[in-house]
């Protein structure tokens, strides 16, 4: 069993209804059981939880051994890109329709948080990906944009355009010139989202590996593809108006021919904590409603 946790950082969804008296909740849960507790400072700003304090992530990473985060997946996104390059473990728990990252139902808060505060737990590690856009100006190459994202990198035609043609290059090997709406590269986190829907596999968190799904492509021999994730990933834009780039959600608009997305691993990790028992598997049977209309196997097991 994992040493006890000493100062955690709340970090809360809370635009949504309610949210202050479920983040109040967890709060002083959490003090109830011997721990520190600061709230992420847009938290802080938006619920007004005056015992508690304030600390923005770089302050969270310096003083807190433990994030927990009440949302949905979107918050747990968010929060896990601030807070990899601290290392900083996270709890998510679940204030609506259970995610695949936050998987602790918000009434089931008191139980399953009890022994996991305590060191009790199963911890995953999850890769993420590190984008930059390149363009060329004059004879250099500036670098207009660069984050980190956990789920994937969507490369989008314009609202008012037709397809766009992208040149794919893996370590520095040509791969093809795709013709379509967009191109998604994922994770294996996010390869149970966007990638899922546009056709692509779902790869398990351990597989060390990126899955590039074309969206709509003009040729329908243009299929997904599992790639290592240990080079980068180049995705010039070749034609195409208005063509956007998403890194979870984070939008960057009006690349021009020529622009360059280049996506590696990156050197930091996702550190996830889960309740004792908990399965990857499982996951996927309740997202995915794998089990509707199995009927039980003879003999009654």
């Amino acid at each position: 069993m994992a040493s006890r946790f000493r100062h955690a950082a709340l970090v809360g969804k809370y635009q949504a209804p309610g949210s202050r008296a479920v983040l109040a909740s967890v709060a002083d849960f959490l003090a109830s059981q011997g721990l520190e507790v600061s709230l992420d400072a847009d938290t802080a700003l938006a619920v007004g939880l005056p015992d508690y304090a304030a600390l923005d992530a770089a302050a969270i990473g310096r003083h807190c051994d433990l994030a927990v985060v009440v949302g949905g997946d979107g918050t747990m996104l968010g929060t896990a890109r601030q807070l990899a390059r601290h290392g900083t473990p996270l709890i998510g728990i679940n204030q609506g329709r259970l995610g695949f990252m936050t998987d602790i139902p918000v009434t089931e808060m008191r139980e399953t948080l009890a022994p996991m505060i305590a060191g009790d737990y199963e911890e995953e590690h999850r890769t993420m990906l590190e984008a930059r856009v390149k363009r060329q100006a004059g004879h250099e190459i500036e670098t207009l944009y660069e984050t980190f994202a956990i789920n994937d990198v969507v490369v989008s035609r314009g609202a008012g355009a037709g397809m766009v043609e992208l040149r794919v290059t893996v370590q520095d090997q040509f791969v093809a010139n795709f013709r379509a709406d967009g191109l998604i590269l994922a994770s294996p986190t996010g390869s149970t989202a966007y990638a899922l829907s546009a056709g692509g596999p779902i790869l398990h968190p351990g597989i060390a590996g990126w899955v590039m799904v074309p969206i709509a492509p003009h040729s329908l021999s243009n299929r997904p593809i599992v790639l290592p994730d240990t080079g980068e990933v180049s995705i010039e834009i070749v034609t195409g108006r208005d063509a956007s780039v998403n890194f979870d959600h984070q939008s960057l608009a009006s690349l021009l021919p020529g622009d360059c997305i280049c996506v590696r691993r990156s050197e930091h990790r996702v550190r996830v904590l889960h309740p004792r028992g908990w399965s990857y598997y499982a996951t996927l049977r309740r997202k995915l409603h794998w089990n509707e209309g199995v009927l039980p196997e003879a003999g009654g097991h």
